[in-house]
């Protein structure tokens, strides 16, 4: 019986959730019995591709985690069938893993810390991440990237062959082990999250990339919660997310904080993510996403720009410069300066930044922005057109051609 068109979108809908939700579930429990990340992977994707030509002609099973897994097991059994040890122990496989057999949260965190391996490359480690953690196909990350599916693909496989030929253990870290590599598994969520928030690849935001930095936070939350930056980081991009609706004009022209309408916040989300945040603060173990996480919420809290406290912003980014330094905390540091000591010691601050971000538009945009403020509009328009030629971004070109041109 064919499906109707809405079926199918329904059916494509709920396995994309299916997939979100168990993808990286089912792949640790298929690596530990074959033994290779990749092998593991493929056939989760290939169980993935059966339920996408089935299921909108056959309805959604009932159990759709478990279909995925029997799918799965069977081309597993396929594969190394002339291998009777791994025939034997994919036999003896069960779904749902019982308790101590493999549990949920043990599968997904060993999975995410194999992704963010610091062996790998950033790139790799992402798209390794989206692909297997996350569920997404090749061509979904190709898309959200705005890169060649091969270039994904390619990212991918290597990443897998690096896994395998070095050795990279499929497990967490230890302790002495965690601190770093934590780092570099918030540090890819993060990426990730910036670039569905304000996207480099020429669209204005990627809802569905925010939505998978998002997930991968809440899940590492989840996993791990006495961690302090994992809740610091899930507090950053739910504080970001939660004034979505008031970011962008209907034509999509950005809207800058200031002349957002802070009635179209979701405040109850706001006041969600403050309490996280003051959790994990309490723990008094400090780092770079708390502290950020800190700065958005006294934007969030403040009823009008105008009630901004931007003394305490400065402390913050004090702070933060003492355990991350970097020139873009820099700059930001000199907008909440503006603020506090005016625009001639924020340009100052600003302008000694020069060497190290003149390839950055968003130190051209606010040098833009201090010029205009005391009254230099001609080179304020020469800044506003040295930011519009460093950004793709349209939401953003679109602010800075109409600053340019008035």
């Amino acid at each position: 019986m064919t499906s109707s068109p809405y079926e199918a979108a329904e059916s494509h809908d709920r396995l994309a959730r299916v997939v979100r939700e168990h993808a990286g579930r089912l792949a640790g429990a298929l690596i530990q019995v074959t033994g290779d990340f990749a092998t593991a992977e493929d056939l989760v994707q290939d169980a993935v591709l059966v339920a996408l030509r089935t299921w909108p002609q056959d309805g959604i099973p009932e159990r759709p985690d478990a279909w995925l897994f029997t799918v799965a097991r069977r081309r597993g059994l396929d594969l190394l069938r002339r291998q009777e040890n791994y025939r034997r122990k994919l036999a003896q496989l069960r779904w749902p893993p019982e308790e101590g057999e493999g549990s949920e949260p043990d599968e997904r965190l060993r999975l995410i810390f194999t992704c963010c391996h610091p062996a790998l490359t950033r790139e790799a480690q992402i798209a390794l991440t989206l692909r297997v953690v996350c569920g997404l196909t090749t061509a979904q990350i190709a898309r959200a990237f705005l890169v060649r599916e091969s270039t994904v693909a390619q990212r991918i496989t290597r990443a897998k062959q690096k896994i395998t030929k070095a050795g990279i253990p499929y497990r967490v870290p230890g302790d002495e082990e965690l601190g770093g590599r934590l780092s570099q598994v918030l540090a890819v969520i993060y990426l990730l999250f910036n670039e569905g928030y304000l996207s480099t690849a020429g669209q204005a935001q990627s809802h569905d990339l925010a939505d998978d930095a998002e997930w991968l936070a809440a899940l590492l939350h989840r996993l791990m919660p006495t961690e302090s930056e994992v809740a610091g980081l899930l507090a950053l991009i739910r504080l970001h997310r939660a004034r979505t609706a008031a970011r962008f004009t209907p034509e999509g022209t950005l809207v800058r904080l200031e002349d957002q309408d802070r009635s179209l916040w979701d405040h109850e989300a706001i006041a969600a993510a403050a309490a996280l945040l003051t959790r994990a603060i309490r723990r008094q173990r400090p780092g770079p996403y708390q502290l950020q996480a800190a700065t958005v919420a006294v934007h969030a809290e403040a009823a009008c720009w105008a009630d901004t406290d931007w003394e305490q912003i400065v402390l913050l980014y004090d702070m933060l410069l003492h355990l991350a330094p970097s020139p873009v905390t820099r700059l930001h540091r000199a907008i909440a300066l503006r603020y506090t000591q005016g625009p001639p010691a924020a340009l100052a601050e600003v302008d000694g930044l020069a060497p190290e971000l003149d390839r950055y538009y968003l130190f051209h945009a606010t040098r833009a922005d201090l010029l205009r403020a005391l009254d230099r509009p001609d080179e304020a328009r020469t800044a506003d057109r040295l930011a519009l030629d460093l950004t793709t971004n349209p939401a953003e070109r679109t602010l800075l051609q109409e600053r340019a041109a008035s």
